[in-house]
C-alpha cells in the first residue's frame, strides 16, 4: 500500500469510519466477556453539535475504545431526548410561520406535525457525532419518545401512583409564561436584577388614615386580598380589626395579624396576594383569604386586571405605576436589587401560579440514593468535590412537580370519568382504565368514550431518569438477558449542571426499580469557556462551529485539543491553538512513520547504540503505561493524554528514531527495523482511544491486515519490566547531549564539524551510553580524564564535568567576555538568594517547600559559578 506524503484527515476519517461500521466493531451483544457499558447523555432532538458535546462525547468514546481494546464487551448506547419544551417551541414557531396556531389544532394534529418535524430535523447531532469518531452501537439508538421508552415511562408512573408516591395537588408552581407550562424548582435559574421598590398607600376604611406597603410588583395589587401586620408591632396596634381599600380596584380587604411579618423589614406591613406568591398563599390558607388570580397563562392580565386586561405584566407595571402616582398613592420608589426566577429553557421570568399538578413524593425515594453515594461509596464521583453538591440537593429535596402543560411528551395516564375530585383512575391503557373506572364508580355501563385522559404530559426528565434501564428494556421486561448483562453501567460522563436534574434522579430510579446503582463512576466535565473565561454562547459569538473545527484540524486534532485543556470538573479554557497542536502531533506521528518505512533494510549487525536505545525505550514505555493506567483509574484523562504525548513526541520521535536512524542513504539493520515497527504499533495502541482515525490509518499501512487485525479491536498493551537504571542512564546521557548541543548552538559550531569531548567522571557514570551520545551529537571521541582540560569550553551534568577543546572557529576573547558577564549575573543572583536565606524571619515563617526551593537555587547557582570559573580559567 502506497504511503501518501501527507496525512489527509478527511480521507482517513471517512474511510475508516465506514470500515468500522461495515465490520460492526461498535455493535455489542451479550456474551462471555466482561461487559463495559456506557449510556450517552441523550442530547436534545433539537440540538446541534457544540463544544460541550464535543468534549463530553470525546471522553465517552476514548473510554469505550480503551475498554474494547482491553477485551471487554464494550457497549456505548446512543440516543436522543425528546425535549418537551424546546421541541414544542420549535414546532409552534414553524407552524406560526405557516400561518397555523397551535390552538387551532387538535392534539393528534399537533403531534403529527411534531413527529414530522422530529423525523426531518431531529437526530442531526447523532450524525455529527460520527464525524467526531464516536464508536456508539448505532443499532441500539434510542429515543425517549419511541415505543419502548414511552411504555417504560407510563409503567413507572402507574407503579409509583399505585405505591402512593404520585399524587395530584393544587399547588403554587413555577409557571413559564412563554412555554406556558410548569417547571420544577431545579429548572428555575435565579438572577440578580435591578428593579424598583414601590411604596404604596392604602386608605383605611372609614378613616383618613393610610397604611404604606412596599412591593416590587405593583401590578399584583389587583389580586390583593389582605394586608398583614405583626401583632407585636406597636406602630400598628390601631389598625387591628380594621379594613383597607386596595387602590384602583377599590376592593375592601381585611387587615390580619401574623408573626410571619418581619417588623424590621420594609414598612412592617405586608400586602397579601395568595394567587401570586408562595408565602402569601400559606398566609391565605391559614387566614382563609380569598384567592384572586389576575393573570392569563401568557402572563397578560385577565378580567381581574380591569382596564389593563389583555396587557402584558411588564407593560402593566409601567402603566399602573403612573396611574398610582396620578391618584396620589405612590409615596416613593427606590432602586432595589432583587433575585428573579427565570426559566432555564426560555429565559422568561417565572410567574408563581396556583394550579392542579401531579407530584412525586421524594422523601423516602432518595434515601438509598443518598446512601449509595455518600455512605457506601457504591457510586464514585470524579472529582469527589461534587459529592457536596449532591448532598445539598438530596438532603433538601422537595416533591417533584412532574406534569407539564404541553402536548409533546408522554401523556399522563390518568383517566377522568366524572366531575368529582377523585373521579379518575391511573392505568397503562384505556382498556385497563375502563375496568378500574367501572369498579371505582360501580357504574359498569361506562365505556371508553366516557373516559377523558389528562391533557398534561410528563416532565422530560421523568423519561430520562430511567435511561440506563429503559435502553435495555429493563422497565417493561425487568428480567431480560440484556439488562441483566449490561446493567449496572460502568461510567457516566456528564456536566455538573445536571447533577440533580439527571444524575441524582437516575440513581434514585435505579435503586427503586433494580435495587442497584445505575452506574459505578460519574465523571463530571467542566464547562467549555473561551480564553477570557467567558461561557461559550451564540450571543457572544465566541462559540466556534464544531464541524468547521473538524474540517480544519481533523477530528483527532480537535479531540486532542479539547483533552489537552480539560481537567475533570474544572472549566475548560478552550483555545483553538490547542487544536493546531493536536494537528501538529498527528503530522509528527505520520512523518515519523514515513521516515521509518522509507528506510532500506540490510542484513547487518545491530549497532550498540540502537540496542541500548531500544532497551531503554521499552522500559520507558512500560513506565509510561503504568502512569497512564494510574491516570485512567483516577479519571485524569488529560494527564493520561499528556503522558502519551510526551512519550511519543519526546522519547519516540525526538530520541529513539534519531538514535536508530541510519546514516544518509545507508540501510538499517533488520533487527532494529523490526523492533521499531513493534514499538510503533504499541504506541498506536496507546494513542488509538484519543486519536482513532490517524492511528488506524498508520496501523493499516504498516502491513496488510485482515478485518480481525484492525487496530480498533487490537489488544491494549500489557505492562512489562521497568529497568530504572536504563531510564536514569538515558536521562543522564540526555543531559550530556543537551550540553553539547547548547555549546554547538551558542558557538555556532556546524553539525558537519565533529567534536571531541573529555569527561572528568566524578560521578562514576558508566560509559555504556557514550555510543548514543556520540551518535546524537556528532562527537568523534569521548575520553576520560583525571583533571580539568585547559583551553576548553565546559559544562556540568550533576557532578560530572565535560570539556570541549576550542577549535579555531571560536573567538576566545568574545567567549571570555561572555562568560565574565554570565558569571557576574550568577553571582548577583546567588547574593540575592543568600540574603533571603540569611533572613531569620523569612526562614522561620516561610513554608518548607519555599525554603527548599530557595536552597536548591543556591546550590544550582554555586555549581554554575564553579563551572563558569573553571571555563574562564581554562580559556585565560
Amino acid at each position: 500500500m502506497e504511503i501518501p506524503s501527507k496525512y489527509n484527515p478527511q480521507n482517513a476519517e471517512n474511510r475508516w469510519y465506514d470500515y468500522w461500521m461495515q465490520h460492526k466493531y461498535f455493535h455489542s451483544t451479550p456474551d462471555d466477556r466482561e461487559p463495559y457499558t456506557i449510556v450517552i447523555p441523550p442530547p436534545n432532538v433539537t440540538g446541534v453539535l457544540h463544544m460541550g458535546h464535543m468534549l463530553n462525547n470525546t471522553i465517552q468514546d476514548l473510554l469505550t475504545r480503551r475498554a474494547r481494546m482491553m477485551g471487554k464487551n464494550a457497549c456505548w448506547v446512543p440516543g436522543m431526548d425528546h425535549a418537551s419544551i424546546a421541541t414544542e417551541a420549535k414546532v409552534v414557531a414553524k407552524l406560526k410561520e405557516e400561518g397555523v396556531n397551535k390552538s387551532d389544532l387538535t392534539r393528534e394534529e399537533f403531534l403529527k406535525h411534531a413527529w414530522e418535524w422530529t423525523d426531518t430535523y431531529g437526530g442531526v447531532i447523532l450524525e455529527q457525532l460520527k464525524k467526531l469518531g464516536c464508536s456508539c452501537d448505532w443499532d441500539r439508538t434510542a429515543f425517549t419518545m419511541d415505543e419502548e421508552r414511552y411504555a417504560s415511562v407510563i409503567k413507572v408512573f402507574v407503579d409509583l401512583f399505585n405505591k402512593g408516591l404520585i399524587y395530584r395537588g393544587y399547588r403554587m408552581v413555577n409557571w413559564d409564561p412563554e412555554a406556558q407550562t410548569t417547571l420544577s424548582d431545579e429548572e428555575v435559574i435565579y438572577e440578580e436584577k435591578q428593579g424598583l421598590l414601590y411604596y404604596l398607600e392604602y386608605q383605611i376604611e372609614g378613616s383618613d388614615d393610610k397604611v404604606t406597603i412596599a412591593t416590587t410588583r405593583p401590578e399584583t395589587i389587583l389580586g390583593d386580598t389582605a394586608i398583614c401586620i405583626n401583632p407585636n408591632d406597636e406602630r400598628f396596634q390601631h389598625l387591628k380589626g380594621k379594613k383597607a381599600i386596595v387602590p384602583i380596584c377599590n376592593r375592601v380587604i381585611p387587615i390580619i395579624e401574623d408573626d410571619y411579618v418581619d417588623i424590621e423589614f420594609g414598612t412592617g406591613c405586608l400586602k397579601v396576594t395568595p394567587a401570586h406568591d408562595l408565602n402569601d398563599k400559606a398566609l391565605g390558607e391559614k387566614h382563609k383569604l380569598e384567592t384572586i388570580d389576575i393573570f392569563n397563562a401568557d402572563a397578560s392580565l385577565n378580567s381581574f386586571g380591569l382596564h389593563y386586561e389583555g396587557k402584558d405584566r411588564f407593560v402593566v407595571r409601567k402603566e399602573i405605576s403612573k396611574e398610582l402616582e396620578e391618584i396620589g398613592v405612590l409615596a416613593k420608589t427606590e432602586q432595589y436589587l432583587n433575585k428573579v426566577g427565570t426559566s432555564e429553557r426560555t429565559k422568561a421570568v417565572i410567574e408563581p401560579r396556583l394550579s392542579d399538578q401531579w407530584f412525586l413524593k421524594m422523601e423516602n425515594l432518595v434515601k438509598p440514593a443518598i446512601k449509595g453515594v455518600l455512605a457506601t461509596d457504591d457510586i464514585k464521583f470524579f472529582p469527589k468535590k461534587f459529592e457536596n453538591t449532591y448532598r445539598h440537593w438530596m438532603e433538601n429535596i422537595r416533591d417533584w412537580n412532574i406534569s407539564r402543560q404541553l402536548w409533546w411528551g408522554q401523556q399522563i395516564p390518568a383517566y377522568y370519568f366524572g366531575d368529582g375530585q377523585d373521579d379518575f383512575v391511573v392505568a397503562e391503557s384505556i382498556e385497563d382504565a375502563l375496568k378500574l373506572a367501572q369498579e371505582k364508580s360501580k357504574n359498569y355501563a361506562l365505556t371508553t368514550t366516557d373516559l377523558k385522559q389528562d391533557e398534561d404530559v410528563l416532565d422530560t426528565w421523568f423519561s430520562s431518569w430511567l435511561w440506563p434501564m429503559s435502553v435495555f428494556n429493563g422497565i417493561t421486561q425487568p428480567d431480560n438477558a440484556e439488562v441483566n448483562y449490561y446493567y449496572p453501567t460502568n461510567d457516566l460522563v456528564t456536566g455538573p449542571d445536571i447533577i440533580f436534574f439527571w444524575v441524582a434522579r437516575m440513581i434514585i430510579s435505579g435503586y427503586e426499580y433494580r435495587d442497584e446503582k445505575p452506574f459505578e463512576n460519574v465523571y463530571f466535565t467542566g464547562l467549555v469557556r473561551d480564553k477570557q473565561r467567558r461561557k461559550m454562547s451564540k450571543s457572544l459569538g465566541n462559540s466556534p462551529d464544531a464541524l468547521k473545527l473538524i474540517e480544519e484540524y481533523g477530528a483527532d486534532g480537535v479531540r486532542v485539543g479539547l483533552l489537552l485543556s480539560s481537567a475533570a470538573g474544572n472549566d475548560l479554557m478552550f483555545d483553538e491553538d490547542l487544536c493546531q497542536q493536536g494537528k501538529n502531533f498527528a503530522n509528527k506521528i505520520w512523518n515519523g512513520f514515513r521516515l521509518v518505512k522509507g528506510w532500506e533494510l540490510a542484513d547487518l549487525p545491530q549497532p550498540e547504540a540502537s540496542k541500548k536505545a531500544i532497551a531503554w525505550y521499552q522500559s520507558k514505555f512500560n513506565q509510561t503505561l503504568a502512569e497512564i493506567e494510574d491516570h485512567f483509574s483516577k479519571y485524569r484523562i488529560s494527564d493520561a493524554l499528556m503522558a502519551i504525548y510526551r512519550l511519543v513526541w519526546d522519547d519516540y520521535s525526538s530520541s529513539l528514531l534519531e538514535i536508530i536512524k541510519p546514516a544518509y542513504q545507508q540501510p538499517i539493520d533488520k533487527a532494529s527495523f523490526d523492533q521499531v515497527i513493534h514499538i510503533l504499533e504499541q504506541n498506536l495502541k496507546l494513542l488509538h482511544p484519543f486519536m482513532p482515525f490517524l492511528t488506524e490509518e498508520v496501523w493499516q499501512h504498516t502491513k496488510e491486515r485482515t478485518p480481525e487485525e484492525a487496530l480498533i479491536i487490537a489488544a491494549w498493551p500489557k505492562g512489562g519490566t521497568i529497568n530504572h537504571d536504563l531510564i536514569k542512564g538515558f536521562e543522564f546521557a540526555n543531559g550530556v547531549i543537551s550540553g553539547i548541543r547548547t555549546i554547538r548552538k551558542e558557538k555556532n559550531i556546524p553539525m558537519k564539524e565533529t567534536l571531541e569531548v573529555a569527561v572528568l567522571n566524578e560521578g562514576k557514570i558508566s560509559a555504556d551510553w557514550d555510543v548514543v551520545i556520540q551518535k546524537l551529537t556528532k562527537v568523534s571521541e569521548i575520553s576520560y580524564v583525571a583533571a580539568p582540560v585547559d583551553g576548553a569550553l565546559s559544562f556540568r551534568v550533576k557532578s560530572n564535568e565535560y570539556f570541549i577543546p576550542i577549535s579555531g572557529t571560536i573567538d576566545v576573547a568574545a567567549e571570555i567576555a561572555k562568560i565574565q558577564e554570565e558569571l557576574k549575573y550568577t553571582k548577583g543572583f546567588l547574593q540575592s538568594v543568600e540574603k533571603k536565606l540569611s533572613n531569620e524571619r523569612f526562614v522561620n515563617n516561610a513554608p518548607e517547600q519555599v525554603i527548599a526551593t530557595e536552597r536548591k537555587k543556591q546550590a544550582d547557582a554555586e555549581a554554575k559559578i564553579e563551572t563558569l570559573e573553571k571555563s574562564l580559567a581554562s580559556l585565560e
